[in-house]
């Protein structure tokens, strides 16, 4: 049972259709606007990678856009996704480093002087 994907010309929307019989498909219309302009898109698919494949993307420099090392919450997202793909949990002790980390962060803005997650 395949899901078509189909882009809306009217109202530039997409939509999904479950089609549940192949030799009589719903009609293709927009289910945002009822328009019957729509054109059918290509679908996304998942294809299995293999570890090396999968670590060689870690290394894609697209993935450290959003990182930044000074902020502790953007490291644990950032170790996180790390270690899911590389098949490692990163566990509690990561989220207790960086509540520690963001502590000593928010107590140094106080004008206390206290480590910092290099410490850590």
């Amino acid at each position: 049972m395949p899901i078509y994907e189909y882009l809306c010309r009217a109202c530039g929307k997409r939509c999904s259709i479950l089609v549940l019989n192949l030799r009589n498909p719903p009609p293709a219309g927009c289910r945002h606007c009822g328009s019957s302009q729509v054109d059918r898109l290509l679908s996304r698919f998942a294809a299995p990678k293999s570890e090396e494949a999968r670590l060689e993307s870690l290394t894609d420099p697209d993935n450290f856009g959003a990182f930044d090392e000074n902020d502790p919450h953007s490291t644990a997202r950032f170790m996180k996704k790390m270690g899911d793909a590389i098949g490692e949990d990163v566990g509690d002790d990561m989220e207790s480093m960086m509540e520690q980390a963001e502590e000593s962060k928010e107590t140094g803005r106080n004008g206390e002087t206290t480590a910092g997650i290099d410490s850590l």
